[in-house]
């Protein structure tokens, strides 16, 4: 006998487009007259219906005024998950990130995502190859700017990070869109809950050669790391695996400046020190 073929699951953000059609149709309305009353293009009206292009809030908004929908459109996208927010291949960061005791961190390209100002992080996403459409970008920035509320957490995680000082030097959104990046850094860092360390670029021996990592613990004090490489992540749960990640980390700290002297590192290219 042969075995029944199980329902194709259906995402988030197909049933969002679902709804959005659902409410469409109910105004007898196409997909061109719609677009039309909402400003934008059909192909845009389309891609949210087939959940390849997520409602934003302001828009779900739009959508309710111009369908008649009494908020509920609204009301759903503010009650979806963080994680259903974020690109697919960092959702299983994502859901440890948000409930993490700790978080450790070391990067060696890019300011992390949970240190990024609003400009930063578009510039990051606006460089990108090949380019994202700007609803995209735009979705993406706002999830990751959505993470960062875990630092205004009750009891929120510790926070370290290790960041290469050749990040620095690399002007994403030039030279004011850095400068306000390394005062957010200095600010975010603040709490006693918070640091960072810069590696100098001279600096020989190095423990993190293989590139970047996050080292993050549970409620329950559970230890998972998280790689990342191009557009593809896994975590890491073997407990050897994450003992050894753990030591390299610690070492990382070692041979990285002080947490003062990469303060002062940080005002010295704002010209503070």
């Amino acid at each position: 006998m042969r075995e029944a073929k199980r329902p194709k699951k259906v995402g988030s953000w197909q049933a969002v487009g679902a709804l959005v059609a659902h409410y469409r149709r109910k105004r007898r309305l196409t997909q061109e007259q719609f677009a039309e009353l909402a400003n934008m293009h059909v192909d845009t009206v389309g891609s949210i219906e087939q959940g390849r292009l997520a409602l934003q809030p302001d828009r779900a908004e739009q959508f309710d005024e111009t369908l008649q929908t009494g908020g509920a459109l609204a009301v759903l996208i503010a009650n979806m998950p963080v994680r259903e927010r974020i690109v697919q291949f960092a959702q299983g960061l994502v859901d440890h990130e948000q409930e993490a005791v700790s978080i450790l961190s070391y990067q060696s390209l890019v300011i992390p995502g949970l240190l990024q100002t609003r400009d930063y992080c578009r510039a990051v996403f606006d460089y990108r190859y090949p380019a994202l459409r700007n609803e995209t970008a735009e979705q993406w920035v706002d999830a990751r700017m959505e993470r960062q509320l875990i630092w205004q957490r009750k009891r929120p995680p510790v926070g370290h990070f290790v960041l290469e000082e050749g990040i620095l030097h690399r002007e994403v959104g030039g030279p004011e869109v850095m400068r306000e990046q390394i005062r957010q850094i200095l600010e975010y860092t603040k709490p006693v809950n918070m640091s960072f360390q810069i590696m100098p670029r001279a600096r020989t021996p190095h423990a993190c050669l293989d590139g970047p990592m996050v080292l993050l613990e549970t409620p329950e004090h559970e230890r998972l790391v998280y790689l990342e490489v191009q557009r593809a992540s896994f975590l890491v749960e073997d407990p050897e695996d994450i003992s050894e990640y753990h030591l390299q980390y610690g070492m990382l700290r070692s041979q990285a400046l002080s947490p003062d002297e990469s303060a002062h590192l940080l005002n010295g290219l704002l010209g503070e020190s």
